[in-house]
């Protein structure tokens, strides 16, 4: 299958809310009024489909700039650290599309936006708790390094704080 890229936009977000939803505890379970103030303060923001049909998203990525109204722990943690980055809040890909490259797909995405915003970094959160070994594994084989460890409010859970430089 050939696959593109191209922006989210509000037809796609039933469809984005039922893969973010399945994909918990990976990512935070959303609500359709979240998930659109999500997508309406993101700086990136985009899809990933096959060409045959543009209609059916297989993933999606949001991310944020510095100074976003966002009030995600992780986001902060990096905020207060930085002010030169491209924070990945989410990013998802349907279970029948993985293994396909979709992950990378979306990540170059991710690391081109941060070039022509002119960010140094691009940063991100995985969960070491639940454990998430793979998609650790993923980050390492796209140069992402951890640069801190958080535990979340309630110690609901914990995740590393990575890191990749911008080329």
């Amino acid at each position: 299958m050939t696959y593109a890229l191209r922006s989210l936009n509000p037809l796609d977000l039933p469809q984005v809310l039922t893969l973010n939803n399945e994909a918990v505890p990976a990512v935070y379970a959303l609500d359709a009024d979240l998930l659109a103030t999500l997508v309406a303060t993101a700086t990136h923001s985009v899809v990933v489909t096959t060409v045959e049909d543009v209609h059916t998203v297989a993933g999606f990525v949001i991310g944020f700039a510095p100074s976003a109204e966002y009030a995600s722990e992780s986001y902060r943690w990096f905020e207060a650290r930085s002010s030169d980055f491209l924070y990945v809040d989410r990013i998802v890909v349907a279970p029948n599309a993985r293994s396909q490259g979709l992950g990378e797909l979306l990540y170059a995405s991710v690391f081109q936006a941060a070039r022509e915003a002119h960010a140094t970094e691009v940063v991100c959160e995985v969960n070491t708790f639940p454990p998430n070994p793979q998609l650790l594994a993923f980050h390492s084989r796209l140069g992402f390094t951890t640069v801190g460890e958080q535990t979340n409010t309630g110690d609901t859970g914990a995740a590393a704080l990575l890191t990749a430089l911008v080329s």
